[in-house]
Order: C-alpha cells, then sequence, then structure tokens
C-alpha cells in the first residue's frame, strides 16, 4: 500500500510539468480557435466595413450578404446532395477496393505481388497526363456528365492503399491460418476476420478518402457541364469567379456598385459552409483515428 501510495503522489516538479503542460495546450487550442473565430465573424460582416473597420472577430456591421449570395436559389442545395452523395458512396467503395487489394498484396502468398506492389508504386511517381486521362474518360469510358465520373477516377489512391497493406501485414497470421483451417474462404477471412480487426485502419483512411471527395472540384471543372452535378466545391468556386468578374467590370470603368458586394466575407462564408459537416463528422471518428495514426508504421 505504501509503494502504491508512493506511486500516485506527485512531486513539486512534476506538479510543475503538469501545469506547463495545460498551459501549453490551452495556448495552443486558442491559437487554433482564434483564426476560425476570425472567419466567422468576416463572414458576418458587412464588405464595407471591412475597409473602414478591418477585421473583427465581433462585427462592427452585421451582415448576411455572404451567405444570401451561397443560398440564393436551390442550386447549393442540389450540389450538398451531390458532394454528400459522391463522398458517402465514393468512401465506402474506396475503402472495399482498396481493402480487397491491399490483402492479397500483405500476404506474401500472391503470385507476381512484388510485381504488382511495383506498378502500384509507379503510378504514384509518374502519371498519364491531363490530355491522355481526359481522353481516356470522356471519350473511350464516356462517363462525362455523369456522377460517377467523380467517384471511379480517384476509387483507389496508391499511397492509402499501402498504409492499409502495411496495416493488414501487422496483423497476426495465426488469426487468418485458423479461420483458413475452419474452411473460411479468403473473402470471408477479409470481411470476417482482417476488416473487424482493422477498424483504427479504415476509420483513419476513410477520414482521407472522404476530405479528398469532399474538398474535390477538378473533375467537375473538366468532365461536369450539367448544373445538377456540380459538387458543391465547384459551385462555390464559380460563384467566387463570378463575383471577381463583377469586380473587375466595375474597374474596368462598367457602372456596378460593388461597395457592400461579397468578396472577402464570401470567402470566409465559403469556408465555414464547407467545413462545418466536416467539423460535424468527424468526433464521431476521432477515437479511431486517434488509434489510427500510428497506421502502416509497424510490419510483422
Amino acid at each position: 500500500m505504501e509503494a502504491t501510495s508512493k506511486r500516485k503522489h506527485k512531486t513539486k516538479g512534476d506538479l510543475s510539468v503538469d501545469v506547463l503542460a495545460s498551459v501549453i495546450g490551452i495556448l495552443f487550442a486558442l491559437a487554433c480557435l482564434i483564426p476560425f473565430l476570425y472567419v466567422i465573424g468576416v463572414s458576418f460582416t458587412k464588405e464595407s466595413s471591412i475597409a473602414d473597420y478591418g477585421i473583427r472577430i465581433i462585427p462592427k456591421a452585421f451582415s448576411t450578404v455572404a451567405y444570401e449570395s451561397l443560398f440564393k436559389g436551390s442550386q447549393i442545395w442540389k450540389s450538398y446532395g451531390v458532394t454528400i452523395f459522391v463522398t458517402v458512396v465514393g468512401t465506402f467503395l474506396s475503402l472495399v477496393f482498396s481493402a480487397m487489394m491491399a490483402y492479397p498484396l500483405s500476404t506474401g502468398r500472391l503470385k507476381l505481388g512484388g510485381k504488382i506492389n511495383f506498378f502500384v508504386y509507379f503510378t504514384m511517381l509518374f502519371g498519364g497526363g491531363l490530355v491522355p486521362t481526359y481522353l481516356l474518360i470522356s471519350q473511350y469510358l464516356r462517363m462525362t456528365n455523369t456522377i460517377w465520373v467523380l467517384i471511379i477516377p480517384s476509387l483507389i489512391s496508391p499511397w492509402n492503399m499501402f498504409l492499409l497493406r502495411n496495416f493488414f501485414s501487422s496483423i497476426p497470421d495465426s488469426l487468418s491460418e485458423s479461420a483458413r483451417i475452419d474452411g473460411a474462404s479468403e473473402m470471408t477471412i477479409l470481411f470476417k476476420v482482417i476488416l473487424p480487426v482493422a477498424k483504427p485502419a479504415l476509420a483513419t483512411i476513410g477520414l482521407f478518402y472522404a476530405l479528398g471527395y469532399w474538398n474535390a472540384w477538378f473533375n467537375a471543372l473538366l468532365y461536369i457541364s450539367d448544373s445538377n452535378l456540380y459538387p458543391l466545391q465547384f459551385l462555390i468556386m464559380r460563384i467566387s469567379k463570378e463575383i471577381e468578374a463583377i469586380k473587375e467590370a466595375a474597374k474596368q470603368g462598367v457602372n456596378i456598385a460593388t461597395n457592400d458586394l461579397p468578396d472577402l466575407t464570401l470567402r470566409m462564408a465559403t469556408a465555414i459552409v464547407t467545413i462545418g459537416p466536416v467539423v460535424v463528422f468527424y468526433p464521431f471518428v476521432q477515437k479511431y483515428f486517434t488509434s489510427g495514426l500510428m497506421v502502416g508504421s509497424v510490419k510483422g
């Protein structure tokens, strides 16, 4: 009992370290929070007020013009639906196909596994280029103006696949061997044995995939001309470009009132609109993300 009480007792040096660590943690949290508060404040500020009073957390002249510009009409809700569909379905399919590719490569029993590894790794170093990719997707695969063009070209990330492969390699072979002795097929072993053990890795890589799909806009620029299929990021970029074009026309002498036309406030509002769902979703995967930070760092 005495030994236990001694271990629990903290010296002044230990308390000093704890206090210092707490202070540093609080300061770091404030350093992350304050810029976010500035973004919220500017998004609710009248554009002309920024030139007069500068950027403030509490708006000097409150305005919702930036958000009204974003949410005017039904287009942004359609774009939200497209982005949510692409993110959810794309993340699910990416995890499934990445796992199905990573598992056989992690076993070391796949014929030509080394050559397949090199082939996948080669795509991380060299790409076919924009023109061949565009011709393949638009002319041969004919995915132009389909929602799948926002998912299929990004279905498997080599980097994420290798991370998942290394995590699978760290899982003891005894688990799969016991299932194989009981007559389980490789697909059964993957989905009933390996994937339940790999939840931290799947959550971490799933978050990477989800952020990639949520923030993607370039494929829409190349392959989408139907406004009903615009993802959120692409629509917001178009709105921002249109306002910049109006301001540029005003500078060239066109009679347009631009004093209260949102520019900086619109940029801040778009940041809030696009980051909101990510902030809501992250706490649900945080416990898995924290335990999966070392994904791929240990190989059994």
